[in-house]
């Protein structure tokens, strides 16, 4: 690898990311530091995953639960942009 690939933002970032506690994806310490999504171009502030490498993002619909009280989520697929806030 090149010192470009390396200094690129989204190198920063895991492929895929939760916020769910529960999930194998979940990473609070980044978390913390306050990730942003960019998502076809728009920021988006109500995405619970995504993964860059397969294009998708699960976005909250609503104020709806399921049974075990996680929000409900839709899959979106496109362009996936990590970034620090």
């Amino acid at each position: 690898m090149t010192n470009d690939e390396n200094d690129s933002p989204a190198a920063a970032f895991p492929d895929r990311l939760s916020t769910n506690p529960a999930s194998p994806f979940h990473n609070a310490d980044l978390l913390e530091r306050g990730v942003g999504i960019r998502f076809n171009g728009v920021d988006r502030n109500n995405v619970e995953e995504y993964c860059v490498s397969e294009g998708w993002v699960r976005m909250a619909v609503g104020k709806t639960v399921d049974r075990h009280g996680n929000a409900m989520t839709v899959k979106y697929k496109g362009k996936v942009e990590p970034y620090l806030r």
